[in-house]
């Protein structure tokens, strides 16, 4: 209940004037449950696109490697049981056998590696809604300012002034 006080007496405000509450919680719930929504919900829709846009990319690269993992791994299996005109003959009859097998771990590497990024895409997703849920009603004023210039500062073993960097903070 908000109130304001006029003449030691309470009166109680109407809803319209209320501030509402930003939750970071409900951000979190909701960028987990599908990211972007805590974006969404935080007013930031300029940080959907480049959210969706980097589970497209991960999204590319985990289908290319399985395909790749997958073709190689079928191809050193044809290659292993001695079958030169396969489905996989044209791996087969370009690569040798471990060199299929080196290649099939390549892939299965960069396969584990893009997973791991797209997770940690998911979490920078969620911890980014988070954070601008409880920055949300962070109030930045033009009283605070930070300068940064060259100075001139006196040298303390000599005569000589020194170069230096100057940093004024005014808040």
């Amino acid at each position: 209940m908000v109130c304001s006080q006029a003449d030691s007496t309470f009166v109680e405000l109407p809803d319209s004037t209320r501030e509402k509450e930003h939750s970071p919680t409900k951000a979190t719930i909701m960028s987990a449950c599908l990211p972007g929504l805590g974006q969404l919900y935080n007013k930031k829709y300029w940080k959907i696109p480049v959210i969706y846009a980097g589970f497209g990319l991960m999204t590319y690269f985990i289908y290319t490697n399985a395909d790749q993992y997958l073709n190689f791994k079928c191809a050193y299996i044809e290659s292993i049981g001695g079958n030169q005109n396969g489905s996989y003959g044209y791996l087969v009859q370009r690569y040798t056998s471990s060199e299929l097998l080196s290649t099939r771990e390549f892939y299965r590497r960069n396969l584990e590696v893009s997973i791991l990024i797209t997770a940690l895409w998911y979490i920078v997703n969620i911890l980014d809604a988070t954070v601008d849920a409880h920055l949300y009603t962070f109030n930045i004023t033009d009283n605070l300012t930070m300068k940064v210039g060259p100075a001139v500062l006196p040298s303390g073993l000599g005569y000589k002034p020194v170069g230096g960097v100057r940093l004024c903070l005014h808040f």
